[in-house]
Parts: C-alpha cells; sequence; structure tokens
C-alpha cells in the first residue's frame, strides 16, 4: 500500500508555521486559543516537568496520559504526540504505539530519525496515520552521543540530512521537526522539501519555529536553552505570588 497524501495536516499549516511544545490542558488551551497552529506533546516532559536528565525515562503510558490532557484544551491546532524511547524498535512495533496516542487523542504523531527508521514510518503512514518527522540533533540518543551536538557541521553529514529529509517526505511525512541542525543546512533542506520544516536552534530560513512553552513564557528559569528567547516572567510571577500569600498567612 503506497503513503498517503500527507496533504491534509500540511493544508492547515501556514508559513511562518507556529509550534509549541506544551505537556497540559491549561498550557494546551491558551496555545489554541492564541492561535498556534501545532502543538507538539513532545516527550520533553520528562525533563521540564518531571526534572529528568532528558528525555530517555519517559514511557508511552506518559505520553499516552499527557496527550489526553492536550488534546482536551486543543480545538483548532494540530495535536502531534512524541513516540518516546524504545516504543518503536521494528515498524510493528511503531504502529501499535502509533495508535494508542492517536486513540488519546493525536492528529499525528513523531519519531526521531531517518534513514533508519523509514520502514517505521512506511507502517505508520501506510496505516492512514498522520506523521511528522525529526532530524538533526536526536535527544532519545543523547546518552550514545555523549552530549547534544550541532549536525550539518560536515559536507557528509548535511548531505545525509538533505537526502533523509527528502526519503522522509516520499514515506508522507507532513512536516520536519530540524533540531540544531546547522542554519545553511537547514535552509537547503526547507528549499528541497515541499513539505514544511520546523526548525529548533536551526536558523531563522526553516518554514516555521518550534519552541517549548516554559522557555517562551520564563517559567524554567534553571535552564533555557540558547537558541530560545523567553517573553515573560512567569517564574518570576509564580515567585512573588508565594510570597504574597506566606504574607497573607502569616497575617492570620
Amino acid at each position: 500500500m503506497s503513503a498517503p497524501s500527507p496533504a491534509p495536516l500540511q493544508m492547515r499549516l501556514r508559513e511562518p508555521v507556529s509550534a509549541i511544545t506544551a505537556y497540559d490542558y491549561p498550557s494546551a488551551r491558551l496555545c489554541d486559543e492564541a492561535g498556534i497552529q501545532l502543538i507538539l506533546v513532545g516527550d520533553s516532559v520528562g525533563m521540564v516537568v518531571a526534572g529528568g536528565e532528558d528525555t530517555t525515562g519517559v514511557t508511552l503510558g506518559q505520553m499516552v496520559y499527557h496527550t489526553e490532557m492536550v488534546r482536551r484544551g486543543v480545538k483548532q491546532g494540530i495535536v502531534v504526540s512524541d513516540l518516546p524511547i524504545n516504543t518503536y524498535r521494528d515498524p510493528a512495533e511503531a504502529l501499535a504505539s502509533s495508535r494508542q496516542l492517536v486513540a488519546a487523542g493525536a492528529d499525528a504523531v513523531k519519531l526521531e530519525g531517518g534513514f533508519g527508521q523509514l520502514e517505521k514510518v512506511k507502517a505508520i503512514t501506510s496505516a492512514g496515520i498522520s506523521f511528522c518527522a525529526h532530524l538533526g540533533m536526536l535527544p532519545q540518543r543523547v546518552r550514545e552521543e555523549g552530549g547534544y551536538k550541532k549536525k550539518g557541521k560536515t559536507d557528509i553529514e548535511a548531505k545525509t540530512l538533505v537526502e533523509a529529509a527528502l526519503a522522509l517526505e516520499e514515506a508522507g511525512a507532513f512536516a520536519i521537526v530540524l533540531e540544531s541542525v546547522v542554519a545553511t543546512v537547514a535552509a537547503e533542506i526547507t528549499r528541497s522539501l515541499s513539505i514544511p520544516t520546523i526548525g529548533i536552534g536551526s536558523g531563522r530560513d526553516c518554514s516555521g519555529q518550534i519552541r517549548v512553552l516554559h522557555d517562551v513564557t520564563g517559567a524554567f528559569p534553571w535552564f533555557v536553552p540558547p537558541f530560545a528567547k523567553i517573553h515573560g516572567d512567569v517564574a518570576g510571577v509564580t515567585r512573588r505570588s508565594l510570597a504574597a500569600y506566606l504574607d497573607e498567612i502569616g497575617s492570620l
């Protein structure tokens, strides 16, 4: 069976594509009401919400739970859910895991990787499930790679990224997240595809950008990625509100 057309979800994305990673009902609802086009239920929940060192401890059950919460808050945007590590080790497992996320409310699923994932991607898209690809720095491989590293620095690596992006589009992806890809390479990938690229730390020439809500709003002050611009002070407001609450109960 050939992969279905990626057009239905792709046509709902207009440039510049706006995307935010959110993990719960109120956050997702606020993003949706603001007009964010795509809301990612990211396995970064393991770091931002659960306090883990990386994403490798996140389970499929946790992603199902957070997908359910986000789905309740989103009426207009596209909900994409991450397949966490060790849930797509072969095509059959990738499809079974994807079906669980769709049943929880995801409009599409995302997994990390290029050429080595094509058969899994085809299993997903051939079953009629919309798929978002993810190339560049792959957070689920951070331990084996020894850290978060920029991708596309060599000619060979850049060529492989471009070719992998084209192969993922051919396999039915409706969009591709490019994470920590050299800006000129991300621009070349974007020019080469007919589907949108969504950048994070990959320069300004992608079809759109994605950020974690907590970075945008200043809700996670303990670490902010160098490419993220903070537009709020949620952590500061929370601290001041708690101080006022302590004053309030102290005066009772």
